[in-house]
């Protein structure tokens, strides 16, 4: 009744079955991805191309739990025949759904496991793997009440394909023996971004002859982090693309003077070189748009709500900064050891951190070299976890 997200998720979940019915026959084979939400969908689409690429004849099903995940992608053009909220997690919602798809293959992407959804599958014997596999200390399954869940694992799961070996190690130690280490399948997306047409209107000519800074996924912390650098250096520009476009009042209020994206195409008489500060009003741009950054800041850090993609700015060779609260993003850790990123516990410490690499091109460029080789040198994860899945 209070929680417009939570009222999305419950009236789409009254479509799936409709939606599936209609795109869908018995007779269609179908490969089945399920993510959480937009990021783990990113990480499970490169697996999702290359099964496609094998089996051009089946049919293809995504689900999501999350509306954000689900609004972002279906509105997208995709490879996916069917897009759809994965039904409640009961036995009836789950019986009702997969009795009007012939499933040959799923997978769920990192870690969202559904048991009576997985219990239903393995009864009609599908093959059913885990993508971008990602298990640490905090979760249930290594406390006592966590043996039930764990054993549903051990019996429904085909394979775990680890982003790390140490989430590798903590699946074995708790009985989980079916899985390799394959990488993070994120790495196989971001690498193809550098080779794409990164162009994005009017940004070269808002630069100039400046440095850039974007921001991206920025929430308050970063447009504190982004007011502290205005304050202190009028000889850089700042690109702010906020994670949640109902932010852009907020930004409008701290920036008064900055422009908004949206409005470059209609004016005629804009000086860009007036102008410190770009906000970005409309959504697709970001991965574009860390392709003319020297730094990026990405946001999600430093609170719990999750650190956002910083692949996509590292891809760049761009080094990237961002909060220390990331338990569940292992690339974090992996690019700071690289010296290609760095992540600090507030605020003004990132702040002056940045100001201090925009006075040192020598430290900047160390910093951009290393991001760029840290993402390039990475397996190429999809590849690995396909030919496993042929084999089984």
């Amino acid at each position: 009744m209070f929680n417009d997200k939570t009222k999305k998720g419950v009236e789409g979940r009254k479509e799936s079955v409709n939606r599936v019915k209609s795109a869908l026959s018995k007779s269609d084979k179908v490969i089945w991805m399920h993510a959480a939400s937009l990021g783990e969908y990113e990480q499970g689409l490169p697996v999702l191309e290359k099964l496609k690429d094998q089996f051009p004849k089946h049919k293809i099903l995504v689900t999501f739990f999350s509306p954000s995940g689900f609004e972002n992608v279906v509105k997208k053009k995709n490879i996916a025949d069917v897009i759809c909220y994965l039904p409640f997690d009961t036995k009836s919602n789950v019986r009702e759904f997969i009795s009007h798809i012939n499933v040959e293959l799923f997978f769920t992407v990192k870690y969202d496991y559904w048991y009576n959804l997985l219990e239903e599958l393995k009864n009609q014997k599908v093959k059913t793997f885990v993508i971008s596999a990602l298990f640490y200390e905090s979760q249930s399954f290594f406390t006592s009440y966590g043996k039930w869940f764990v054993k549903q694992l051990q019996k429904n799961i085909d394979w775990f394909f680890h982003q790390t070996q140490h989430s590798y190690l903590l699946a074995k130690s708790i009985g989980l023996q079916k899985s390799s280490v394959t990488g993070d399948t994120r790495f196989d997306r971001v690498k193809h971004l550098r080779n794409r047409d990164n162009h994005v209107d009017f940004i070269k000519e808002f630069i100039g002859d400046e440095k850039s800074i974007v921001f991206g996924s920025s929430w308050q912390a970063e447009e504190k982090i982004a007011k502290m650098i205005f304050e202190k250096d009028q000889d850089v520009k700042l690109i702010i693309a906020p994670h949640d476009l109902k932010r852009v009042d907020n930004l409008k209020v701290i920036f008064p003077n900055a422009l908004l994206y949206s409005n470059l195409k209609n004016s005629q008489t804009l000086k860009f070189s007036d102008s410190q500060i770009l906000i970005i009003d409309s959504i697709g741009l970001l991965s574009k748009l860390y392709s003319y950054a020297d730094i990026a800041v990405v946001g999600g850090g430093f609170h719990d709500s999750g650190l956002h993609n910083i692949l996509e700015a590292a891809t760049f060779g761009v080094p990237v900064i961002f909060g220390n609260q990331y338990i569940k993003n292992p690339e974090a850790d992996d690019l700071i050891k690289s010296d290609g990123g760095k992540s600090f516990e507030h605020e003004n410490e990132a702040a002056e951190f940045v100001l201090f690499l925009l006075n040192n091109n020598e430290e900047l460029e160390g910093l951009s070299e290393n991001a760029g080789k840290f993402v390039a040198g990475q397996p190429n994860s999809s590849e690995l976890i396909v030919k496993k899945i042929l084999s089984l």
